[in-house]
């Protein structure tokens, strides 16, 4: 989910970024701090231990005998993703170096992202035949950045006839988005998905919002929701959660696959260990989609999603 998941305090206006790439002079201390937080912080803590003697073994062996930043990412987090191919557990290579304080590296790639994006809102369009296209890329940023942008969007599509939303360029991003968006799709409050969190052993429920800024979409008129193999994270749980409650056709591709909202930390100027600190559990499922993906009700090729939308709406 990403997805990234999303620090809750984001800072509007982070440092800008520093564009040199440091090498690594000190492997086994990267590799150090990436195990402690592995250990004491996957959601997984039996997959932890394995993964956290695997790397110290491959150390060990002198696998990880680089000094590119970007290398030395690419091996580690092969051997992370190798016992149950979680694609949110990494060591993230950043070309640009980035802050050092917990979630603050993708919090600053994000909010370039942001403000190149139309606040994650770069499509709004009236499609022949009263349908609406609302593409949401390239993730669901913090909603104490997009609800504005977000809430304009979906009051002017609220109109339509019938709702299209894009999600084939979406790579993830907050809950607390996900929940936001589904606000305007449904007209009860909605229970939408359950975070269990290893700290503290919680179970945190989404809901949707009983009020919303402005009309709403409302829970009778179609929706359509396309999505592409790259759909990933965050996007994934907003199209799982609407194709669970019967609320939405999903047309298009399977996607990526990850369901574990991640923190991430910065070991090394340009490395960031992202690792999965929850999991989802869908209240009609009682599962998630990691692992598999959301599986589309309409398959067909990503390119071809639109139209096969159009084509449905319009009989």
């Amino acid at each position: 989910m990403t997805t990234t998941t999303t620090p809750t305090t984001p800072t509007t206006n982070p440092a800008p970024a520093l564009t040199s790439t440091t090498p690594v002079t000190d492997v086994p201390a990267v590799l150090d701090e990436t195990v402690r937080l592995l250990t004491e912080q996957y959601v997984f803590p039996d997959v932890a231990e394995q993964l956290a003697a695997l790397l110290r073994r491959r150390l060990a062996e002198g696998a990880y005998d680089v000094e590119s930043a970007e290398e030395l990412g690419g091996l580690v987090t092969a051997d992370l993703q190798s016992v149950n191919g979680d694609p949110h557990l990494r060591l993230k290579y950043h070309p640009e170096q980035v802050p050092r304080g917990q979630g603050e590296a993708a919090l600053a790639a994000m909010r370039r992202d942001f403000d190149a994006s139309l606040g994650g809102v770069p499509r709004v369009q009236l499609l022949a035949g009263g349908a609406a296209l609302l593409e949401l890329a390239p993730a669901l940023f913090p909603l104490a950045w997009s609800a504005e942008p977000l809430a304009a969007a979906l009051n002017l599509v609220a109109r339509a006839d019938a709702l299209i939303l894009d999600l084939r360029s979406n790579r993830g991003g907050d809950p607390d988005t996900v929940a936001f968006v589904c606000s305007y799709l449904l007209d009860e409050r909605t229970h939408l998905n359950t975070l269990y969190t290893r700290a503290g052993e919680r179970h945190d429920q989404s809901w949707t919002l009983p009020h919303v800024p402005g009309p709403r979409f409302g829970g009778a008129k179609p929706v359509h929701v396309l999505t592409a193999s790259g759909t990933f994270s965050g996007a994934e749980e907003l199209a799982y959660d609407l194709q669970q409650l019967g609320r939405a056709v999903v047309v298009g591709e399977t996607t990526r696959g990850g369901a574990h909202p991640r923190e991430g930390w910065t070991v090394h100027p340009n490395l960031e260990a992202t690792i999965p600190v929850a999991r989802a559990i869908n209240p009609v499922s009682g599962t998630n989609w990691e692992g598999t993906g959301v599986h589309p009700d309409i398959p067909c090729p990503a390119p071809e999603a639109l139209d096969r939308a159009l084509a449905l709406l319009h009989g």
